[in-house]
């Protein structure tokens, strides 16, 4: 009896990774589940996470969604052009305009790539209470579909 696809885990240096015990992402079959992912820097101690960007949010998505992109790629998928669904948890309602932009240079619907097209279904909720780091301005979450392997 077959017991269906294996799940297949990737995980980066992040300091929250360490310290909570999670997985930046998961494969199972043909989709991939991306945890929430912000602009931490990867080489800062567990104890004391520092943010890239602390005060850019455009920027912080960008990191954001390249960190999702590689954790796509580490898990067998193309890149970007494999994102299908992307949710986006800002902590400040005056930061939504640049969050949108930072989204709109990476997977805006207006770029194609190699054999696909780019772009992606999308939400974007200005969250309260922020996040677990007062200088997080964005998180993201990323859904993939990719070929079989």
């Amino acid at each position: 009896m077959d017991s269906g696809p294996a799940k297949t885990c990737f995980a980066t240096s992040s300091p929250y990774e360490e310290k909570i015990g999670y997985y930046r992402a998961v494969r199972h079959g043909n989709h991939i589940f991306v945890s929430g992912t912000t602009s931490v820097d990867p080489y800062s101690p567990t104890n004391a996470p520092r943010m890239l960007h602390p005060e850019d949010a455009r920027q912080q998505t960008r990191v954001a969604l390249e960190e999702s992109i590689r954790a796509i790629q580490g898990l067998g998928g193309k890149g970007a052009e494999d994102i299908v669904r992307v949710k986006m948890f800002v902590s400040r309602h005056e930061d939504c305009e640049a969050v949108g932009r930072g989204f709109s240079e990476i997977l805006g619907k207006h770029n194609c790539g190699g054999s696909g097209m780019i772009g992606a279904a999308a939400t974007m909720i200005v969250v309260n209470g922020g996040f677990i780091n007062k200088r997080m301005l964005v998180e993201i979450e990323v859904d993939a579909v990719v070929e079989q392997i």
